[in-house]
């Protein structure tokens, strides 16, 4: 989401010196200035305040201050924890009864703390030997004035990057404009060229399209057009642009940039700017996010809108699927894509769809009679209905269209199916965008604005990007020569170089598609006499019924026997044990909760009959998947190795759990759909005060002690706070929080919104907080309440979660086979740590982990990991809320090749 920074430890506010290097500290304890975020103007000292970090807009000393004199330190009220360590409640501290309660308590806490919090020399970041951090302090925005603009077709998302743009330039002092109407707006001038403020984006997160409107523009692409653009923005003094569209939006902006010094100097012969003006604004920084719903944008693994429009196929999609079944009939499906098939690709893995046409990859010649086998195979399989995707831009290997319509009638006449076409069309653009976009969006938005501080006359156009889970900076021109590239080649019929030249995302999904979809004969799948189990352990999280069924299809086109385990480890020690073949798992992928059933049991009590189990049945791989019990289950079964040969095989675990909370993974199959289903509650909560007066709703999320949801949560639904386990908070930052939300309930914004970890304190409990600011916001606001509860584990998974699900057990299935052939024909056990894995996303990376070598990132009285990489992007959520907090933006300051090779495997979201 965007989706899309990990491994990382936590965001510190206290800013070294530029040129200061500090030796290397493993988890640094959270700063007393990280701890309470602060409004801006607050009259309390916040974390951008510490000595030695200049507040945002302030500009950057060219020489480190010296150090200051050394002070003797201050009593404390409690040393801080280290991250993941539990934080001791307030002593004597109770809710009391109703708001009155609250009130006491919070007059009482007061006067305890008052005076005694303060900063000693033992909170200052560290950072790796060698290595130098940067913060957004160190970057001042005053005297610049950003452009934005949103240009080609909307796409959902949009709204929420305008609004990081515009609320980050803000935030460094710059004057940020908007751009009506795209490349027209600009040459257009007068109002279409406005100066935005803070207020002006309230209220869009939740919005799709474009606020600021978005047209094709003929006179952009003349000379003249864009000098009377260059003279509109040099009237403004506007030398940054922020262009968020496709590859022809960008191609305008690398133009415009290059010939930006030619048309001021032509400007200037003219008479219609003068020489100072030249002077001042003689060069142009251009930065661009990709704003499309095709996906379609080489060097990046997920475009702004993507995720959405495949959350609007899928809903399609599910709801056909009920139809069909009930009326045996087959579905052609008609989705977006002139020139790429990313959505036709994903969501025929998302679905378990029969057949897929695609641009890139024509069927090959024989096509016609290969889909009918195909799809009667099927319903000689007893299913019941046939989906057939097709994107718009599809073609055979000659280059001729394949439509929707010829799809149809080869159906009818070769297998006399009921058949129906579906066009979707453009409710695929329209809709709210996703939790995965608005955070995308928001995080583009911000280092975007982030590379316009940056920027020197020299640096070339540049486009953020999301590479696995973390934003990088790409050379702009090389990005849209790659994607024009892959147009040449669908031209020239190389499609393999088509698909090449996609990405590596694009490649994978084909690939585990056709690996999914279309099942050899049996005489064909050479024997590997294995056979390999799989459970699901812990909560129910959606998304697992995917990982199982690619788990199986792939375990038996390798040649195993697959064997499925109901109800967790308790089942697998009573022989729930049954083998389950292709057909079995068709029509899973949609489906939420756990088919297979799941329990928390962990197996240590189970040991012998577990055994006895695998012993029997020849178990000769195991496959889990599940959440933080998975974990500690698959560490039992490592240990219990020395009495239990049986154990001596392949083991490897698929984090499946809302909470994403298990070491050694960015992201847990479930986590997605619970933050839409946050996303999506927090929008109509927030919608249901529309036309009433002032209020404020404090909701409650799950997780345990991990603050995923709720930090992710906050930053998709625009939160003014989100309290979690991780960052330690008292009464001083949630009277704080009251003061600054009394303060903005004083503009034209007439909601607030704040998040609570269900377990982020003992004593600030769900009441307490709704109290205290029903109380403190007496004839200002008013307050509701909400536990969101076991909603957030229900639903079908999102088309993220599917797609990672299938993906990710996919991977994990090759693994094992590759374990097994190892021992072929050599009787081996076993034995070593690196046969029992984790298999998860970091940074860029697919890894498989030793669960052994987690054990010590891991702090298992919390069933959290002891770093966790969204940490790293919680300031983003308090600046876009106004608050003063300290952040790094050390990670993608430098251009980076597009699709660099290295030995790792990538992690394609």
């Amino acid at each position: 989401m965007l989706r899309p920074p990990m491994g990382l430890s936590p965001p510190t506010c206290g800013v070294s010196p530029p040129s200061e290097v500090l030796p290397a500290r493993k988890a640094p304890p959270i700063c007393d200035a990280h701890r309470a975020p602060q409004p801006c103007g607050s009259p309390r000292s916040g974390p951008s305040c510490r000595p030695g970090s200049p507040a945002p807009g302030a500009p950057l000393n060219p020489a480190p201050p010296a150090p200051p004199a050394p002070s003797p330190p201050r009593p404390r009220a409690r040393p801080r924890p280290p991250i993941g360590a539990r934080r001791a409640g307030v002593a004597g501290g109770s809710r009391g009864g109703g708001a009155g309660g609250a009130q006491c308590l919070l007059s009482a806490l007061q006067s305890a703390v008052s005076g005694l919090f303060t900063m000693d020399g033992h909170d200052s970041p560290q950072t790796p030997k060698g290595s130098l951090r940067k913060f957004l302090e160190q970057l001042s925005g005053a005297g610049k004035a950003i452009g934005v603009l949103t240009s080609g077709g909307d796409a959902q998302g949009m709204n929420a990057a305008v609004r990081a743009v515009v609320r980050m330039g803000i935030y460094v002092g710059a004057k940020v404009y908007f751009i009506y109407e795209g490349y027209q707006g600009m040459v257009d001038g007068g109002s279409n060229i406005v100066e935005a403020d803070w207020e002006s984006v309230s209220s869009i997160l939740q919005v799709g399209g474009t606020i600021i409107g978005s047209a094709r523009c003929q006179d952009f692409r003349t000379r003249e057009g864009r000098l009377k653009a260059a003279c509109n923005l040099v009237q403004l003094g506007i030398t940054s642009l922020c262009v968020i569209g496709g590859d022809g939006s960008l191609t305008g902006a690398h133009i415009f940039q290059t010939e930006w010094s030619g048309l001021l100097e032509e400007l200037a012969r003219d008479g219609k700017i003068s020489t100072e003006q030249v002077q001042k604004h003689g060069h142009l920084n251009v930065v661009g996010m990709v704003g499309s719903i095709d996906n379609d944008f080489c060097g990046t693994d997920m475009t702004i809108g993507t995720d959405s429009a495949l959350h609007r196929i899928i809903e399609v999609v599910d709801a056909i699927m009920t139809t069909a079944q009930s009326h045996q009939r087959t579905f052609v499906l008609e989705v977006m894509g002139r020139h790429c098939g990313y959505l036709a690709l994903v969501s025929a893995l998302a679905c378990g769809a029969d057949w897929v046409f695609l641009p890139e990859s024509p069927p090959e010649e024989g096509w016609q009679e290969n889909m009918c086998i195909k799809l009667s195979e099927n319903r000689a399989r007893k299913k019941r209905l046939n989906i057939i995707i097709v994107a718009e831009g599809a073609i055979d290997t000659q280059n001729k269209p394949i439509t929707s319509e010829q799809i149809k009638e080869l159906v009818v006449t070769q297998l006399g199916y009921d058949t129906r076409v579906t066009i979707l069309g453009h409710v695929q653009r329209g809709g709210t965008p996703s939790a995965f976009d608005r955070i995308l969006a928001s995080r583009m938005g911000v280092e975007a604005v982030v590379a316009l501080l940056q920027a020197t006359p020299e640096t070339p156009a540049c486009v953020v990007s999301l590479s696995g889970n973390q934003a990088v900076r790409l050379p702009l021109m090389e990005c849209v020569q790659m994607t024009q590239e892959v147009q040449k080649a669908m031209d020239e019929r190389r499609f393999k170089d088509a698909v090449r030249l996609r990405g590596r995302s694009f490649e994978n999904n084909l690939n585990t598609y056709k690996r999914l979809a279309i099942k050899l004969p049996d005489s064909e799948i050479p024997k590997s006499n294995c056979n390999v189990g799989v459970v699901n352990v812990g909560a129910p999280a959606a998304g697992m019924n995917a990982a199982v069924r690619a788990a199986v299809r792939v375990g038996i086109s390798e040649g195993h026997k697959m064997f499925a385990v109901y109800d967790g480890f308790e089942g697998f020690a009573k022989g729930q044990i049954k083998e389950i073949g292709w057909g079995d798992v068709g029509g899973w992928t949609g489906q939420g909760g756990s088919i297979l059933g799941t329990k928390r049991t962990l197996p240590g009590k189970y040991l012998e009959d577990i055994a006895a189990q695998m012993r029997t049945h020849g178990i000769s791989a195991l496959l889990i998947i599940g959440g933080f019990e998975a974990y500690l289950g698959l560490l039992e079964l490592l240990a219990a190795r020395q009495k239990h040969e049986e154990f001596c095989v392949p083991m490897v675990m698929v984090p499946a759990t809302v909470s994403n909370n298990v070491p050694g993974s960015d992201f847990s199959i479930g986590a997605d759909t619970a933050l839409n289903t946050i996303t999506d509650t927090c929008d109509r909560i927030k919608q249901s005060a529309s036309g009433t007066k002032r209020r404020v709703f404090i909701i409650e999320t799950m997780g345990g002690f991990c603050g995923y949801l709720a930090n992710m949560g906050g930053l998709a639904a625009g939160a003014d706070a989100a309290y979690i386990f991780e960052e330690p908070f008292d009464i001083r930052d949630l009277q704080s929080n009251v003061e600054h939300l009394t303060e903005k309930m004083k503009t034209s914004i007439q909601r607030g919104l704040v998040l609570r970890n269900e377990s982020c304190s003992e004593n600030y409990t769900t009441d307490f907080i709704y109290q205290l600011y029903s109380e403190e916001g007496k004839g200002v606001f008013d307050c509701r309440k909400n536990v969101l509860g076991h909603m957030q584990q229900g639903g079908a998974p999102s088309p993220f979660d599917r797609n990672f699900g299938t993906k990710i057990s996919a991977r994990a299935m090759q693994w094992i086979s590759s374990k097994l052939r190892e021992s072929v024909g050599k009787g081996k056990k076993f034995l070593s740590e690196d046969s029992v894995c984790v298999l998860g996303i970091s940074k860029r990376t697919l890894l498989f982990q030793p669960v052994a070598e987690l054990k010590k990132e891991t702090d298992f009285e919390h069933r959290i990991p002891k770093e966790q990489w969204w940490l790293k992007l919680r300031p983003l959520m308090k600046i876009l809320a106004k608050y003063k907090v300290s952040f790094e933006v050390s990670d993608a300051s430098q251009l980076e090749p597009v699709q660099p090779r290295g030995p790792e495997e990538p992690a394609a979201i």
